[in-house]
């Protein structure tokens, strides 16, 4: 007989994290996340990029891809924590949660 065992809260976090990231595309977008003024066009940016984020067509465009694959990639990254989402008129921008990824880093150095 097999006992099943509920993974705890924290393993949970991790886990969801870990799939977001498996993604080789949603990882490189998170990378370029982390210096949006090197890897997007600044000049055509409807808000700053670094206080609140990417528009989610600029990455779009970069990746190549239909937009409804690139915003589930984006709503992937939003529910693990490592992006946060900020409407500009009818766009969603997005931006590193620097925060959230410095306590997922300390949460895996701590379950590990």
């Amino acid at each position: 007989m097999t006992t099943h065992i509920e993974p705890a809260p924290d393993v949970e976090q991790l886990l969801e994290v870990f799939k977001a990231l498996a993604n080789p595309v949603r990882l490189q977008v998170l990378g370029w996340l982390r210096e949006p003024e090197r890897h997007f066009p600044v000049e055509r940016a409807i808000a700053d990029p670094v206080e609140v984020g990417v528009c989610v067509s600029h990455i779009q465009e970069k990746l190549g891809l239909a937009q409804s694959t690139v915003s589930a990639y984006m709503a992937v990254l939003h529910r693990a924590g490592l992006v946060r989402a900020t409407r500009v008129g009818k766009w969603t921008h997005y931006k590193r949660d620097e925060a959230r990824i410095a306590e997922l880093v300390d949460l895996l150095g701590r379950t590990l």
